[in-house]
């Protein structure tokens, strides 16, 4: 699969433009460069060698105390940017590091600063989400749980609701009435007459019985001989009678109340464009995501007591049941229960060999059966739209469903009538489908819908039409994703990494003849959002030393930088830009892209060899060896002090990694922490041949995922790194969270096997070098217990070569500045003792 990983040879020029070369200490924006042919020159897979650049001196070395500092010194930069509804500004918000409320401004396209915006007047201002009519004429919105109602015309905005209990969901309706639905209540706004109607009520209880007849012996001899009782009774009955006419009769009640059982809970709902049919995902009430013993001690708590804090479940113990589907339509008062016999392979025993191999593994046969599998509304992680899709023309409802066993993903059409689904797409994967690049949705007009799929390995997009005819709008080894339809139907348009996979730009392809066009030409990374009235982009873009700034561009146009956030000592500071190489694979894995970061006055026939880092970025699923600017940013600061003190620096994007399709994520299914070590191997051996590294004397770390590929290289391979700094890490799969394990290893009941191949504490017995083990005892995310269970272990098996820190009031993601330094200043102290 890669013989996509197009290599880039990176000349004095191009990295002179991310600002590798040159120290732009006049700047007062970041480098905005665009690709071109004399700037970078694509070289087929096989030519791998790269020509190192010295990087930048800089005169005042970085400190860990500056680097690891509260890091608004770098800028305040603008979030959650927006479009305004007239397409002529963008909103955003900024919030200093820790701060526990943020600002929000109005940019104007044309000139001037932003405008910082009241708190009394927010709610005036134009809402990120919302809803617009057919006549695109009015946008409807929920700002503090209430709903709201712009003019798009005028720009008037009328506040619809005033009420504590917050609004959950709305939609105009064909006829121009508003919806809107609060628990499990749905509401109509009627346009004509401003009545607000109940239009459903459900209620997740029996429905009660109404008047019963005496049934025991007591009961029928009471009514017998006690007039009062019976007459009591008897008038019961005539009101319970007259309020069933009354119902019938009375136009102006609103309507009855649906009951749907107490064995469930409503997981979502969504109501159809002429308010007339409700779909419902409905989930086992008993279902919890953590147990009572689900929890975490907080040793610092504010009354100065030990506070039990909930935690999530374990995926050892973590058994979700699944969803089903239920239509309820609100005129003919029917209630329909989808059956999922319509899903192609509903019944697979999709696991049969992952069973099989277990069995025989504890000396028993397993015998494969079919059976329905249980399902759910698909769970994407990047996305916020709905699994439930109706065309706003008439009642056409698709719905995007996954199996919890994750080796499925459906894209079905819901039969309002019959109460059935039908597939129109299927996509299978072996090991698991993407919890990325799913976006799906109709083409306004058309009886068209489009569609992002893994189906040619690498992440594309689809139209297929009522009629079953499909069509591949992209193609390619790259990732397509961030689909946007225009305003006028005719295009989509998306981002992708044509060409190469640690750039990403802007395209579009028109619908009707499949003809792409790129509309941004920057190099690195960014993300997009399209204007309302589609004629420009609003653009969050880095390059490998800027951070996040916000820019316009016209379609067609040139691109304008809207805002500058970034500080001047950061800007002016002469960071090295990491060079992009492609390390090739010994094991058969083509070329594994890495970040390097030079020394400064680096000589490649210089005697004395260099120390070498080699960091392991986090969450498994994520890209960082690109030309944008890193997440990692403190890490990235970090490796130019490394290079300053005369380490190289490596941060590959291992097996597993984000960008590079889906023979690349899928090849640690069932055996993480393998593959992705290879592949540091396989670093190690270049930066050696390349970087004039001492391969002994080599170090590594990483937090998260990071941290437990740390441990994984360390005790499986212990002569390849001399020390190791393991942050936040995942010691036992079997203790982390099921909707990402269980994607990756499956179950610990059903594969066994692949959690005690996977896991850390399963190979602790090979540690022979200095380890590191550091940890927050409030990190809700890789729990706390994870590093003490491993540290016990490694302390029976006589393990003296290791130190722990742990971090009393930090979670996951640490906050506090002097955690970050007490951390790095600990990781730079493992390095200077273990590898000068």
């Amino acid at each position: 699969m890669n013989s996509f990983l197009r290599h880039f040879t990176i000349s004095a020029v191009s990295l002179a433009m991310l600002g590798g070369c040159a120290t732009t200490t006049n700047s007062t924006s970041p480098v905005t460069p665009s690709i071109s042919s004399s700037a970078t020159s694509i070289s087929s897979p096989a030519n791998i060698s790269v020509p190192l650049v010295t990087p930048p001196r800089a005169e005042k070395p970085l400190t860990l105390n500056q680097i690891m500092a509260n890091p608004d010194w770098m800028g305040i930069l603008a979030q959650g940017a927006y479009w305004s509804d007239d397409s002529q500004s963008v909103y955003f918000s900024r919030q200093a590091h820790q701060s526990p409320v943020r600002d929000y401004y109005q940019q104007s396209l044309s000139a001037g600063e932003a405008n910082q915006l009241d708190l009394s007047l927010l709610h005036l201002a134009d809402q990120q989400h919302g809803v617009i009519n057919q006549a695109k004429s009015k946008k409807a919105f929920i700002y503090q749980g209430n709903v709201f109602i712009k003019d798009l015309q005028t720009g008037d905005v009328a506040q619809i609701t005033r009420q504590n209990m917050a609004i959950d969901g709305i939609r105009f309706l064909n006829n121009g009435d508003l919806a809107y639905w609060q628990g499990n209540n749905i509401f109509r706004l009627h346009q004509a007459t401003g009545m607000t109607e109940q239009i459903a009520a459900i209620e997740m209880s029996n429905e009660p019985k109404g008047v019963q007849e005496p049934s025991s012996y007591i009961a029928k001899q009471q009514h017998r001989l006690i007039d009062y009782v019976a007459l009591q009774h008897t008038n019961d009955k005539k009101r319970e009678q007259y309020r069933g006419l009354l119902e019938k009769a009375d136009p102006t009640l609103s309507a009855k109340p649906w009951y749907l059982g107490d064995s469930e809970v409503i997981s979502e709902m969504s109501l159809s464009p002429d308010g007339r049919y409700v779909m419902l995902a409905l989930t086992d009430k008993n279902y919890s995501w953590r147990a009572e013993h689900d929890i975490m001690p907080n040793y610092l708590g504010k009354d100065g007591y030990v506070d039990a804090v909930p935690a999530r479940a374990r995926v050892a113990e973590d058994a979700f049941p699944g969803q089903r589907l239920v239509l309820l339509d609100l005129v003919e008062r029917t209630k329909k229960d989808i059956t999922i016999e319509g899903l192609t392979g509903f019944d697979e025993d999709v696991l049969a060999s992952v069973k099989a191999e277990n069995a025989k593994a504890q000396g028993k046969t397993y015998k494969s059966e079919n059976a329905p599998r249980l399902i759910q509304l698909m769970q994407d992680w990047e996305w916020s739209q709905s699994a439930m899709q109706w065309r706003d023309t008439d009642n056409q409802l698709l719905v995007m469903l996954e199996a919890v066993d994750n080796k499925d993903r459906w894209i079905a059409r819901v039969d309002l009538q019959k109460g059935k689904l039908i597939t129109e797409h299927r996509l299978h994967d072996d090991a698991w489908v993407n919890y990325n690049y799913n976006q799906f949705g109709w083409v306004t007009g058309t009886d068209t819908f489009y569609y992002l799929s893994e189906e040619s390995g690498f992440s594309h997009l689809y139209v297929k039409s009522s009629s079953g005819n499909k069509t591949a709008l992209t193609s390619g080894k790259y990732v397509v994703d961030n689909v946007t339809l225009s305003p006028d139907g005719k295009h989509l348009y998306y981002r992708a990494n044509k060409e190469h996979p640690g750039i990403y730009n802007v395209y579009r392809v028109e619908i009707a003849s499949g003809t792409n066009e790129q509309l941004t030409q920057w190099f690195g990374t960014l993300d997009y959002s399209l204007s309302p009235d589609g004629s420009a982009l609003l653009l969050t873009a880095t390059t490998a030393t800027s951070p996040n700034e916000l820019y316009v561009q016209a379609i067609g146009g040139e691109i304008k930088q809207l805002t500058d956030y970034t500080s001047n000592d950061f800007k002016q500071y002469p960071w090295q830009a990491p060079q992009v190489v492609a390390v090739p694979s010994n094991h058969g894995a083509g070329q594994i892209y890495a970040r390097v970061y030079l020394p400064q006055g680096f000589d490649a026939k210089q005697a004395d060899k260099y120390p070498a880092v080699v960091f392991n970025h986090g969450a498994g699923y994520l890209q960082n060896a690109h030309y944008g600017f890193s997440g990692y940013f403190r890490e990235f600061m970090f490796h130019n002090l490394l290079t300053q003190q005369g380490y190289v620096v490596m941060d590959m994007d291992y097996r597993g990694s984000k960008g590079y399709g889906r023979d690349w994520r899928t090849a640690v299914y069932r055996n993480m922490g393998h593959p992705e070590v290879e592949d540091l191997k396989d670093g190690v051996a270049w930066l050696a041949t390349n970087a004039n590294v001492d391969n002994q004397r080599v170090g590594t770390y990483g937090g998260s995922y990071g941290g437990f590929l740390t441990f994984m290289a360390l005790f499986n391979e212990p002569e390849l790194f001399q020390a190791g700094a393991a942050l936040r890490p995942v010691t036992d799969w079997a203790h982390y969270n099921a909707p990402y394990t269980a994607n990756i290893l499956n179950t610990p009941d059903i594969d066994p096997i692949a959690y005690e191949r996977s896991s850390p504490i399963e190979h602790a017995q090979g540690l022979q070098k200095p380890l590191l083990i550091m940890t927050g005892v409030l990190d809700d995310n890789v729990f706390f217990q994870d590093s003490v269970r491993l540290v016990q272990r490694l302390i029976e098996l006589e393990k003296p070569m290791f130190e722990t820190a742990i971090y009393p009031v930090e979670p996951h993601g640490f906050v506090q500045p002097s955690s970050w330094l007490d951390e790095y200043r600990r990781i730079y102290k493992l390095f200077e003792q273990e590898l000068k």
